[in-house]
């Protein structure tokens, strides 16, 4: 996924963590893995995730946004403990490493943000984390409705503790959930403190027509219009979802360099809409993709988001619109872009991170060999089929088998943690 999207047919040398050689060949090293029949490439960087949410899978199930926010989400985040966002992360984590993403941009709940950093430094996952932050809303849960002080002293404090830990590997993000729930004041806030630390902003905007309304009552001003007189647009800002967009919003989005992080499936889900994403990149806006949660997916794997990506503009603006190069770009280069670290990762590239994913080719559904080696990664490839994951040079998938998760045990802590948690959210345990 270089700029002139080379396909090499060779081998990858990875030396301290980092790509030394695409040509490798005449080159010894102290561990080999054989990906004959095999497609290697820059593993999956999604730019919107909810960690927290993971253990909501199924629970949420047809409804629309805001009533899934109120009546099902927000009671189970309200409900979240320290054990439960832990066992959730864990088994989000190790959803997202069996599928091939090596990278995510997460949006937690506003307690216990603490173990999810915890869970990505353990795991040797690469993430931008979070902590969500809600300082408005007659409906939210006593347990999520911060005061604006809080919200910001617990952020920083946060920051403070674990950006650029693990040399690099885990990043801290500013995260207000969405106009909707956050003040003016935190807000501005927020704007002002992400630019003074360099860190990113990470919110939610424009992903459905009542959230759209609710915005513009209360303001006087289009979502991301909001947003923008905020100071909440920019290089180091990304918007999940901008699905209900005017003219004004789209030329906005191209002149600040706000990055688009488009979830097409929780898009369909919820019933929000099919973002204008043909209409972005046709404007140069940039654009990247993540699976949202769990309570709104139900999976995490960029190949669902990716094929749906590209047949859903089909379907608005013709075949030709958004092509596999196109999407598979979105899901790792354009995703590192987003993310800042398009020197060090989402693609192969000499000298960048060892962020790497083998994905096994010999599987039925891959059959007969792909003259074209994209297509086949975007149309037909499944999660199912990525049998080696490698971050920062160390690997956490050894065929097939998770390396730094106990497989067991994080699926036995995660129902037992699911079960308790939908008991105090008020919910029935399945």
């Amino acid at each position: 996924m270089d700029q002139t999207d080379s396909v090499v047919r060779d081998d990858v040398l990875l030396v301290d963590g980092r790509i030394a050689s695409l040509t490798a060949t005449s080159h010894t090293a102290d561990q080999v893995i054989d990906a004959t029949d095999c497609a290697v490439l820059p593993g999956f960087v999604q730019t919107h995730i909810h960690l927290c949410q993971t253990l909501f899978r199924g629970a949420a199930d047809d409804l629309a946004l805001i009533d899934w926010l109120k009546k099902r989400v927000w009671p189970m985040e309200a409900a979240h403990t320290a054990a439960s966002v832990r066992a959730s992360a864990r088994l989000g984590i190790a959803e997202l490493i069996r599928s091939g993403t090596t990278c995510a941009l997460t949006m937690e709940t506003v307690n216990h943000t603490e173990e999810v950093f915890k869970s990505v430094a353990e795991t040797g996952f690469r993430a931008v984390v979070g902590k969500c932050m809600m300082d408005k809303g007659e409906e939210v849960p006593a347990a999520l409705h911060e005061k604006t002080a809080d919200s910001i002293a617990e952020s920083l404090e946060l920051l403070e503790s674990w950006h650029g830990q693990a040399d690099g590997r885990i990043r801290y993000c500013f995260a207000p959930r969405f106009a909707v729930s956050c003040t003016r004041e935190l807000l501005q806030q927020v704007a002002g403190l992400a630019r003074a630390r360099g860190v990113m902003v990470h919110t939610h905007a424009s992903e459905n027509k009542t959230e759209c309304a609710l915005v513009e009552a209360d303001t006087g001003l289009t979502n991301i219009a909001y947003l923008n007189s905020l100071g909440l647009t920019g290089r180091h800002v990304a918007l999940a979802h901008c699905v209900h967009v005017n003219e004004e919003e789209m030329n906005i989005l191209a002149e600040t360099g706000t990055n688009v992080a488009h979830c097409p499936s929780s898009n369909l889900k919820l019933g929000s809409g099919i973002a204008p994403i043909a209409e972005y990149l046709a404007r140069g806006i940039s654009v990247s993709l993540g699976a949202d949660g769990a309570a709104c997916n139900n999976r995490l794997d960029m190949f669902t988001e990716m094929r749906s990506a590209a047949l859903l503009q089909k379907v608005l603006r013709g075949p030709e619109v958004l092509t596999a190069t196109q999407a598979l770009r979105m899901a790792t280069i354009n995703g590192a872009t987003a993310l800042g670290l398009e020197s060090e990762i989402g693609s192969l590239e000499v000298g960048k991170r060892a962020d790497v994913i083998v994905v096994n080719l010999n599987n039925f559904h891959l059959r007969p060999k792909p003259a074209d080696l994209v297509s086949a990664l975007v149309y037909s490839a499944q999660a199912s089929d990525v049998r080696t994951v490698i971050i920062d040079g160390k690997l956490v998938l050894d065929d097939t088998r998770l390396v730094t998760l106990d497989e067991a045990k994080t699926l036995k802590n995660a129902e037992e943690e699911s079960q308790i948690l939908l008991r105090r959210a008020g919910g029935s345990p399945a």
